[in-house]
């Protein structure tokens, strides 16, 4: 299975049902050394694509990551993006948002940390959290006198597919990963957390509490990539109970995005050849 295979897109329009989708595939490398040779190769090519989007400063790239508590997004982020030149590259991780965030529209401090031409921004959760967590959990709006309902939702959604849309025609490329995990592989990477001392430290007792809402987790996300994988903005549902080969699909699916786009370096302007003769001139000169 390749990772440009459809199965991963979620098609604009389609009713997502979660549990339909498959949270392990048949893996794309046949042992621990494929797989490092697979990502080394991948990361080797994402990093000579992202050194052509850097210089040409035409496009902004966003990538988003949303999935469940272990889904693996902090690893994806970083064996996936290790090898790419830290100036051209921010991540951004949203926790849950504070005070001052609250006083503004759910969409602002996402707007606040976008990328700019030339650079990549890396979401580690977003704003599509604001149409997850009420969900679960309504009365975290009581703050904000909104009302947890069909209508609040639906505005959401709307807000945020326009957001998108408009981003895209400004020259920002949007590639979204919900990274999908069993809650039977999520109990055992929990469990590992207990486990291992260098792992203690990421494990708090609202994990434990958050399993108890699995289902509703699960339904809320179905309905937030129906209503929001776009042809300008696509989800893609990346099987994650194995994380080496989550990463390796992200890896394929970035790396196919940013080798369809039409980069090419900066043209060299008469002024601009000038200025290389002048240059080449003095360094002649000792």
């Amino acid at each position: 299975m390749k990772a440009k295979d459809p199965v991963f897109l979620v098609p604009e329009g389609k009713k997502i049902a979660l549990r339909k989708w498959p949270t392990r595939v048949h893996p794309l490398y046949g042992s621990k050394p494929d797989y490092e040779a697979a990502l080394n190769t991948s990361l080797v090519r994402l990093d000579e694509r992202q050194q052509q989007f850097y210089a040409s400063g035409r496009l902004a790239l966003l990538l988003v990551f949303q999935g469940m508590d272990t889904s693996g997004k902090d690893g994806v982020i970083r064996h996936v993006l290790s090898g790419i030149n830290p100036q051209g590259c921010r991540v951004t991780s949203f926790k849950a948002p504070n005070a001052a965030e609250l006083r503004h529209d759910f969409l602002w401090r996402s707007a606040c940390a976008l990328p700019e031409r030339g650079q990549v921004g890396v979401f580690n959760r977003s704003y599509y959290e604001d149409v997850i967590v009420p969900r679960v959990h309504p009365q975290i709006l009581a703050p904000q006198h909104l009302k947890a309902d069909g209508r609040l939702w639906k505005e959401r959604y709307r807000s945020i597919n326009d957001f998108e849309q408009h981003l895209c025609a400004n020259g920002t490329r949007i590639v979204k990963f919900f990274l999908h995990l069993s809650k039977d592989e999520q109990g055992k990477r929990l469990l590992a957390r207990l486990d291992e001392p260098a792992k203690n430290w990421k494990i708090e007792d609202s994990d434990v509490t958050e399993r108890g809402f699995w289902k509703d987790y699960v339904s809320a996300y179905g309905q937030c990539l129906t209503a929001t994988s776009t042809k300008h903005a696509p989800w893609h549902i990346v099987p994650a109970d194995d994380k080496e080969n989550a990463r390796l699909i992200v890896a394929r699916i970035l790396l196919d995005m940013m080798e369809s786009l039409d980069l090419g370096l900066p043209p060299a302007t008469p002024e601009r050849k000038r200025e290389l003769r002048r240059l080449r001139l003095r360094l002649s000169k000792g």
